[in-house]
């Protein structure tokens, strides 16, 4: 199989497309870079695929205070040495719903990733009924998050999670509650999705509303939606590209897989209401059971069910 071409951000027929992140008003591209997939192959081809990224113009880079044990961070922190940390837009997430716990582990990122101040900071995995009431409750990660702003450590709060669009719906209302604005919000946004539990119908319209940040993941399904034969990796990442939000993220654990995801952004252009109406009836009948979204419907993807302890301590 022949190599795909290189594509770099200083060709102006092959730009990286840009967006401005919600309200924030930072200019992003459009695909981001996944962080979890960057503990996959060995640390010299994650770095090789970090700078790779950001020399074709892919400044969103995603992280996890969890993802392989610290790894990914680390990685990442090491990728972004000799100048490459200025080009990005540095997004990490933060399991602990204590203050104690949410502040011990964004200095812990702080220093895997090797930077003062982090672009982005988002509670990861807000996947419980229960999650909403502690992230805001009296000693609760909020008060880590802003005092963390405050002291300069990060510049924007955020949320993610996967499991249900009403549990995203919750935690707005609570922080509507509190007086508080997230700057960002981030969800599983893909051609399954459209059909069940859909983040797409239930809590999209809603962050456009209040000018979110909107940040897709899981394009396809952490692999997936490829199984249902129902449509490529190009299509799934075609349809992400689609929707109003503002980053694709999508995890590269080579460079090849980095290749079809920036070529697609690159040479993206909007999809018409009869090929968007055409991936959805292709997909429709398979995606009502949510077996190829198995985060929704399973604990596979849940770390934080799997190791409570990181809700509450620091320890890993």
């Amino acid at each position: 199989m022949s190599r795909l071409p290189a594509i770099t951000a200083a060709d102006p027929h092959a730009a990286m497309p840009m967006s401005l992140l919600g309200r924030t008003g930072e200019r992003v591209s459009r695909i981001g870079l996944g962080g979890y997939h960057l503990g996959v192959p060995d640390e010299q081809e994650a770095i090789r695929i970090v700078r790779s990224a950001i020399d074709r113009g892919v400044t969103f880079m995603d992280n996890c205070w969890d993802y392989n044990g610290g790894k990914s961070e680390e990685r990442m922190g090491k990728a972004l040495r000799d100048g490459y940390r200025q080009k990005v837009f540095l997004m990490t997430k933060i399991d602990g719903r204590t203050r104690e716990s949410a502040a011990r582990q964004l200095d812990q990122s702080l220093r895997r990733l090797e930077t003062d101040v982090i672009d982005l900071v988002q509670i990861h995995e807000v996947i419980r009924a229960s999650d909403p009431a502690a992230c805001f409750a009296p000693g609760g990660c909020i008060e880590a998050l802003l005092e963390a702003k405050k002291a300069g450590k990060l510049r924007y709060i955020g949320f993610t999670g996967h499991k249900d669009p009403s549990i995203h719906a919750a935690m707005l209302e609570t922080a509507d509650a509190h007086r508080f604005e997230f700057d960002t919000i981030m969800m599983p946004l893909n051609v399954m999705d459209a059909h069940f539990r859909s983040f797409e119908r239930i809590v999209l319209p809603i962050a456009l509303r209040k000018r979110m940040g909107i940040l897709s993941m899981k394009p396809l399904g952490s692999g997936d939606i490829l199984a249902s034969n129902t449509v490529s990796a190009v299509e799934c990442l075609q349809y992400a590209l689609n929707l109003p939000g503002n980053v694709v993220i999508t995890g590269c654990d080579s460079m090849g897989v980095l290749d079809q995801a920036i070529r697609t952004a690159v040479r993206f252009e909007p999809l018409t209401k009869e090929q968007v109406d055409a991936l959805l009836a292709r997909t429709r009948d398979v995606a009502m059971s949510g077996r190829f979204e198995r985060f929704k419907t399973t604990s596979a993807f849940d770390g934080t069910g799997s190791h409570p302890e990181w809700l509450r301590s620091a320890s890993m």
